[in-house]
């Protein structure tokens, strides 16, 4: 069932023990929105598979305390925060649950008891909604990682639009935080030598397409998908797909797409949820930036998604080169 956000918070309220459970490599925008609302209903933040380096250093500057790994059994409802399909729980089996999500495509609302889904930039973006139409208090730790989230989901406000900005200046005057400190925080955020590394083998590797005036890279590495992807795009590339496999056979592709090839037409969530459709896998995420889980031949589906991209912008001009 579908709910507001009123009618979501007064069911919360209806449990005791409740799980917020982030995605695994959980990101800024899962554990934020995890913790601001077990800081305003109760209830306690948990961890599938680990949290990517921005996110650990926002558990540890906010003293967050997260269960990793945790039985659902020892909670009476869990509600999945910032996770489209299943497979980014790991194939964990959910019973009773809810979700709260912002993606284009959200498969897991299907079997939830309820949900709250919003075509955001962020979900803490939504999580804010809801603690205003509780009039909860922001608190400047629930701020710093809201805030902190919705910088990182919209890629430092390029994929944000006049809703992002107005609620980020929104929490800035409620909380009294100051937004250098988001900025220290992520700046602080270690590099060590591994994703250095993976980001200099994704450059060598990269494997680029030129269409009219668009590029196209494909590459893949060991672990640090998403961060190839997103450097990729740093470096030159339209659009970007990088590879990773997994000990258990299944090949992990993660998309990116500068803002103009989104306004051309490239929208990634749609890509990969009908690329993954073909070969049973799971797919999705936002236009600029999305995953696939599959068990397939890795340059089989970087091919796929690189090809679906070229028939996308073959008849488009590239706005940057006017």
């Amino acid at each position: 069932m579908r709910v507001d956000e009123i009618d979501f918070y007064n069911r919360l309220l209806n449990y005791r023990d409740i799980l917020y459970l982030c995605h695994r490599n959980a990101d800024p925008d899962a554990v934020s929105s995890a913790f601001a609302l077990s800081e305003a209903i109760g209830g306690t933040v948990g961890l599938v598979d680990g949290c990517n380096r921005v996110a650990s250093l926002l558990i540890e500057k906010l003293d967050i305390e997260v269960v990793e790994s945790p039985n659902f059994d020892e909670y009476e409802f869990i509600l999945v925060v910032d996770t489209s399909t299943i497979s980014q729980l790991n194939g964990l089996k959910l019973m009773k649950y809810g979700v709260i999500d912002h993606h284009a495509t959200t498969a897991l609302t299907e079997n939830a008891e309820f949900y709250l889904h919003k075509h955001a930039s962020s979900t803490a973006e939504i999580v804010f909604s809801v603690l205003k139409c509780m009039e909860a208090p922001v608190m400047p730790r629930v701020a710093l990682g809201l805030l902190t989230g919705i910088v990182t989901d919209t890629g430092h406000f390029k994929h944000a639009n006049s809703e992002t900005f107005s609620c980020v200046s929104e929490i800035i005057k409620l909380s009294g935080v100051d937004y250098a400190e988001v900025i220290d925080l992520m700046a602080s955020t270690p590099q060590d030598i591994s994703i250095r590394i993976a980001m200099l083998k994704a450059a060598a590797r990269a494997d680029t397409e030129r269409t009219g005036d668009w590029l196209i890279s494909t590459s893949y590495v060991s672990s640090f998908g998403g961060s190839a992807a997103s450097m990729l795009i740093n470096i030159g590339a339209d659009v970007s797909f990088v590879g990773t496999s997994h000990s258990n056979s299944t090949t992990r592709i993660s998309g990116r797409a500068k803002r103009e090839a989104v306004n051309a037409g490239v929208n990634l969530g749609q890509i990969m949820e009908n690329i993954s459709a073909n070969y049973d896998g799971t797919g999705g995420g936002h236009a600029g930036a999305a995953g696939i889980d599959v068990n397939s031949d890795m340059n089989e589906i970087l091919n796929e998604c690189k090809m679906h991209v070229i028939d996308i912008l073959k008849h488009q001009e590239n706005p940057s080169n006017l």
